[in-house]
């Protein structure tokens, strides 16, 4: 057995041409013959991950993982380096490194690292700080009905899993309201405005006439601290929860640039406001797409020509994840926002995520959803089974009106409204008589009452009783007039 320093797990090691034939060496005319032989029956490839060159029947041994459903692999000679080396041109020893497939670090120095991507849609970063495993005597202990800072109607805990074990229809016709992409049903939190996707968590106790879609995670209404010390883009001051004062409570995220209306950490002092995601961003993580270095942030400190690693546009940003021995960089929001594996009801199977093309890929790629190309080169989602490929930033697109709000400055990573809640209605403004529902303009929603500016692709207020519709923007001018 061999451990080496960028793999979990011992190596064991494989003789490739422990079934290859005895030959004889009588003759010289069997010389061809044993020449053959020399090559094991069945043929065998895989890479090296040190020096990234095919490993294959013509070495005699080569190092795998014990475990075989893990893939890791390497040259014997690769694997027997020195972790240490003496050299007469230099009085200080050299240490093994470089290339991303040499580990950089140790895992017990970084205890708490955060390892990305989260598997699936049911994780976050609030999710993975505040939650906490709940069991038949947690469900006592919740709240029944609270208030919450940031709404001003009372919550109520839909706590339907409480009753573990049951199979009750309403237990079932309960759960159909979480969110479901499969079903196309939506239901995102208001304040992480990720998708709740388990029980128990917290909605809104308005009538069903006053039409609010308020809803929290459990760990989001109860266990989100009120101020964020030191946080790695502004360490100078501290960030406090804040409420905005506009209609919407629309902010742009000063770490990941999304637009977002669900909680602010903020400092007012600066103007500085972040969401709650990247107000618990790590200052360092690793990630599958560069998986054996340590990523640091870093705020301004790169070179005009460097890419995203992920979604391959300009790390122009303000803040990326960039790895300091491979000028490798990465979008926060790409880094923190793209799970590993999402469902969408255009696919029947799970979709992962690809950041290469995909081996022996027979077709041209383009997006099951938007139906427009797709470049292979950046990362995107895509089912093994079906062979079926989706952009990451259409990925999140399951209900049928958001698939038109694609724009044609696609590839952007990750999907534009992410962070938005979208559904809310809106039944008092002063220059429109019928209630106002907050949604994505598509196509059919045609220009701007009052500005006449196209609508499509945008934040809206569309009604549902006439075809008026106007750009949230618009309708602090629709009221002065």
């Amino acid at each position: 057995m061999m451990k080496v320093i960028e793999h979990e797990h011992p190596l064991k090691l494989v003789d490739l041409q422990v079934n290859v034939e005895d030959v004889d060496d009588e003759s010289d005319d069997e010389e061809e013959e044993k020449e053959e032989d020399l090559v094991p029956q069945d043929e065998f490839s895989c890479t090296c991950k040190r020096c990234d060159e095919d490993i294959n029947g013509y070495y005699k041994y080569y190092y795998k993982c014990i475990h075989d459903s893990c893939e890791f692999a390497l040259h014997k000679f690769c694997a027997e380096l020195p972790e240490t080396l003496n050299h007469p041109s230099h009085p200080h020893p050299f240490t093994l490194c470089g290339g991303p497939f040499i580990k950089n670090f140790k895992d017990v120095d970084y205890p708490n690292l955060l390892r990305l991507p989260f598997p699936d849609e049911t994780c976050s970063i609030p999710k993975h700080l505040f939650s906490k495993e709940l069991g038949l005597a947690d469900y006592g202990n919740h709240e029944v009905s609270l208030p919450h800072m940031n709404h001003q109607h009372e919550l109520i805990l839909d706590d339907t899993a409480g009753s573990i074990g049951s199979t009750s229809s309403s237990k079932i016709n309960d759960m159909i309201m979480c969110h479901n992409p499969m079903k196309k049903i939506e239901l995102l939190c208001n304040g992480c405005v990720r998708p709740i996707m388990e029980m128990p968590f917290y909605k809104c106790r308005a009538k069903e006439d006053e039409n609010c879609n308020f809803a929290l995670h459990e760990w989001c209404t109860r266990r989100l601290p009120a101020k964020i010390d030191n946080h790695p883009a502004h360490p100078q001051h501290p960030l406090l929860m804040t409420n905005f004062p506009n209609m919407f409570n629309i902010f742009c995220c000063g770490v990941c640039l999304l637009d977002c209306n669900g909680f602010a950490y903020g400092c007012v002092e600066c103007g500085f406001y972040v969401d709650v995601t990247c107000g618990f961003m790590p200052e360092r993580i690793t990630h599958e797409s560069h998986a054996n270095h340590l990523l640091s942030i870093v705020k301004e400190d790169q070179p005009p020509s460097a890419r995203c690693l992920m979604c391959c546009s300009f790390s122009n940003q303000s803040f990326s994840f960039s790895c300091s021995f491979c000028e490798v960089y990465i979008h926060p929001r790409c880094a923190l926002f793209l799970p590993k594996t999402v469902r969408h009801p255009n696919d029947k199977h799970p979709m992962h995520i690809s950041y290469l093309p995909i081996e022996n890929h027979k077709s041209e790629y383009f997006c099951e959803i938007c139906e427009e190309e797709l470049d292979p080169h950046s990362c995107f989602y895509h089912c093994d089974v079906c062979s079926q490929s989706v952009h990451s930033d259409c990925a999140p697109l399951i209900l049928q009106s958001e698939t038109e709000t694609y724009s044609e400055d696609g590839g952007r990573g990750v999907y534009s409204f992410l962070n938005m809640k979208f559904g809310s209605i809106h039944k008092k403004t002063d220059g429109h008589p019928h209630p106002l529902t907050f949604a994505q303009g598509i196509e059919s929603d045609g220009g701007c009452s009052v500005c006449a500016g196209r609508l499509r692709f945008e934040m809206i207020l569309r009604c549902s009783e006439c075809e008026f519709a106007v750009h949230h923007d618009c309708l602090g001018n629709l009221n002065k007039s």
